[in-house]
């Protein structure tokens, strides 16, 4: 199968994801330039974490026009995985492919640290290996990761199980003290109506080895390649 890793200016865990695709799991993997306007045959597309266009005017405001988005945007439409990291999830956020925006951390300081998710939905391709539940131990690095979205909106992700991930502490309990940003209900990632489009604020593709302090991240990586098996789309690379 083939990963398609989308580069802004600005980019900076492109590589990451890149590794993770190619060198970890040994899938094919392409660089997306984001003025292509072709996702050249990708099954799983990932927008990185960075800083699109240097975060002007709001994190994420200036890439949702890149000529690329359109062809991100029929490949979800279709149903096709897409993958949003921190930055990217902003992208998403600003395309109007997830619901809520980003707001600066509740101490307005950038976060740089390992921090625990817990995984709430497993019906997405991004966490189809992992259990409901399960804790993971992802890095971050945000200064504007805090999620936020109206009461009625927050509600509806709730009710609808469209709430991913969320901080958690060791034992799994979500606590203020957990939340590094100040997110709404503690929430770290998100996913549309049709399950396909996740945005989640923590670097997985920063975790997929030992030798970094965690491979807990890989799980969303390795549940792309076995959402793609189900589906019989399986090359190697």
């Amino acid at each position: 199968m083939k990963f398609a890793v989308v580069v802004f200016p600005g980019s900076n865990c492109d590589d990451d994801s890149y590794h993770a695709a190619k060198h970890v799991l040994g899938q094919e993997a392409e660089f997306i330039w984001h003025k292509e306007t072709s996702l050249k045959g990708a099954d799983v597309v990932i927008l990185p974490g960075g800083f699109a266009h240097g975060d002007y005017l709001r994190t994420g405001a200036l890439a949702r026009f890149s000529p690329i988005m359109g062809a991100v945007a029929e490949f979800a439409k279709r149903g096709g995985p897409v993958l949003g990291i921190c930055n990217g999830f902003q992208i998403l956020l600003e395309a109007g492919f997830l619901p809520g925006a980003m707001l600066r951390n509740r101490d307005l300081k950038f976060h740089c640290e390992h921090v625990i998710v817990r995984v709430e939905q497993t019906e997405t391709p991004f966490t189809l290996r992992a259990a409901k539940g399960q804790r993971l131990r992802i890095p971050i690095a945000h200064g504007e990761g805090n999620y936020y979205a109206p009461a009625d909106v927050v509600q509806q992700l709730e009710s609808s199980g469209r709430v991913v991930f969320r901080y958690c502490d060791e034992r799994g309990d979500v606590t203020e003290r957990a939340n590094p940003n100040g997110a709404v209900n503690g929430i770290a990632g998100i996913c549309n109506e049709a399950r396909n489009v996740v945005g989640l604020m923590p670097h997985p593709e920063r975790a997929c080895e030992g030798a970094l302090g965690s491979a807990d991240g890989l799980i969303l990586f390795e549940s792309a390649v076995a959402a793609m098996a189900q589906e019989g789309v399986m090359r190697t690379a």
